[in-house]
């Protein structure tokens, strides 16, 4: 894997880690637009089809921390 895809690997893996302040640490280092295009992501996961009950469970973690 090249360093792009670590980091965004590493990025996820804290976002739902269900464990408040990596995913806030992670969120935070992230820009307006990146902020945006992970919420709508984690809504996706949370509230979609499609998605294992362990991811969306996370997601729905992650939402809770950002409180949004």
């Amino acid at each position: 894997m090249d360093e792009l895809s670590n980091s965004l690997e590493a990025l996820w893996e804290d976002l739902l880690s269900r464990e408040a302040e990596r995913v806030q640490q992670a969120f935070a280092t992230l820009g307006g637009d990146e902020r945006q295009a992970v919420l709508a992501h984690l809504r996706v996961m949370a509230t979609e089809p499609g998605w294992q009950p362990e991811q969306r469970l996370s997601a729905q973690a992650a939402l809770n921390f950002l409180e949004v």
